[in-house]
């Protein structure tokens, strides 16, 4: 018997290898081309907010510092004091400080918007207000959530923050080694080898480093997002992983109100239902009353406490806390006093554990400095990975748009694959993943304009 001729077998498996590598290439081209622009202001924003608790301090500080005295007045007479100076507005909440030093805070709506007046509790005086859309830090919350465009913005942010997980995958791919594995150019950049080289490491070398944090910090935004997050969650919830029954001290409500439209509160008690005060008619609880039941309770001292506006509403008490641990829900019937639900973190199921884990690592407050500046080091990162990309594809090819060239499907049908796992787990890069390749197949292939302009 002759011997096989094997060749021809290595020569198809290695045409299919450079196949494939050429239809990863070109789908991380048009992700990065189209939304690393987006990563680029959710990694400075969030980079900024990062450090939320001392840019507010240094900007406020003169609203939250107060001298701590024999004694405090109460949460009803600072709450009167504020209905005098503003008569025409609504109180809708009421947050005692956290430490002696602390200013209390009431929260009303009026004519100019929701502001928040700042109170010493010892004096009575009102040392100043804020109007919640003056605050730096929630315009930079504005933006690094929703670009500041509400529902498009927040559609534009979940898909960015989606196809950074197809840039992930797919750089990683193009960045492992095909070959035998060399420190440089695979962990360290290659210096000695041309600025080419240099310049494709300094984009890759870093990418690979920053990849899980990458990563990790998408994972944990998403349950933030108005469309893949509120349908997470609502799996959650209804798979009691989110939240369950036993949450209750008495009967479930059958309100359709769910808490995030009352309160803010933390992740996981977001769609937990309202319940109604029982006893309409009698006299509403004093709100001294209700902050003496968050103090037997061992509510976390950030607590606040949102006041009902309708006849059977509750008070709502959150807790939403730095470390995820101290994370509390409580509503209270306004008439009796009565606990209705005590939501915490041990109450938690173990997706909604995970995910408020997450949230507060996300922020950066669990762990608090060390958490805010590794956190720091994978936006700063991610930041260089953005630029040194961005610098990649001008060097190679200034005059078109330099995208690799496009294969027939069925040899980059492997990639297509993993393309549709992760469109079906994320709908919006689905359904975005097909109109680019719609435009691809249907404009750019077969427009020669268009085709010479976008191949490389």
């Amino acid at each position: 018997m002759g011997a096989v001729n094997i060749e021809p077998q290595k020569k198809l498996q290695k045409q299919s290898k450079a196949s494939l590598y050429k239809a990863v290439w070109r789908w991380h081209f048009y992700a990065g081309i189209i939304f690393a622009p987006f990563l680029f202001i959710l990694a400075v924003t969030g980079g900024i907010y990062l450090f939320k608790p001392q840019i507010e301090h240094a900007l406020y500080h003169q609203y939250y510092q107060v001298t701590p005295q024999e004694e405090r007045i109460t949460a009803a007479e600072q709450i009167e004091i504020v209905k005098e100076q503003y008569p025409e507005a609504l109180v809708t909440k009421y947050r005692p400080g956290e430490s002696d030093t602390r200013s209390s805070e009431v929260t009303i709506n009026g004519d100019h918007g929701t502001s928040t007046i700042f109170v010493d509790p010892y004096t009575g005086n009102i040392i100043g207000e804020l109007n919640s859309s003056d605050r730096v830090m929630n315009k930079i919350e504005e933006i690094h959530g929703e670009l500041m465009a509400g529902t498009i913005g927040d559609r534009i942010v979940e898909l960015a923050a989606c196809w950074a997980i197809v840039l992930i995958v797919t750089g990683f791919y193009l960045w492992f080694p095909k070959k035998k594995f060399n420190l440089f150019g695979v962990l360290l950049p290659r210096f000695n080898k041309g600025k080419k080289i240099f310049r494709r490491d300094l984009h890759a070398v870093p990418a690979f480093w920053l990849a899980a944090g990458m990563f990790f910090l998408i994972i944990t935004g998403l349950p933030w997002s108005g469309f893949w997050g509120n349908n997470f969650q609502s799996v959650a919830t209804n798979s009691g992983v989110g939240y369950p029954p036993s949450t209750w001290l008495g009967s479930a409500p059958t309100s359709t109100v769910e808490t995030k439209d009352v309160a803010e509160v933390p992740w996981a008690a977001e769609k937990l239902d309202v319940p109604k005060s029982a006893l309409q008619g009698f006299v509403p609880l004093p709100i001294d009353e209700v902050v003496t039941i968050a103090d037997r309770e061992g509510m976390h001292p950030s607590y606040t406490i949102n006041i009902p506006n309708s006849t059977d509403g509750v008070y709502t008490l959150s807790a939403y806390s730095p470390k995820a641990q101290d994370e509390a829900t409580i509503h209270i019937d306004q008439y009796s006093g009565a606990v209705l639900a005590d939501y915490r973190f041990d109450h938690y199921g173990i997706v909604a554990k995970i995910v408020a884990l997450g949230i507060t690592l996300h922020k950066g407050t669990q762990f608090g400095l060390i958490n805010q500046l590794i956190s720091l080091l994978i936006c700063l990162g991610i930041i260089l990975v953005v630029c040194s990309g961005f610098y990649l594809w001008i060097k190679r090819k200034p005059s078109k748009l330099g995208s690799p060239k496009a294969l027939p499907i069925r040899k980059s049908w492997p990639f297509l694959i993993l393309l549709i796992g992760l469109g079906i787990i994320f709908p919006l890069v689905g359904l975005s993943m097909i109109v680019v390749w719609l435009m691809d197949w249907l404009i750019i292939q077969r427009v020669p304009v268009m085709k010479r302009f976008f191949n490389a």
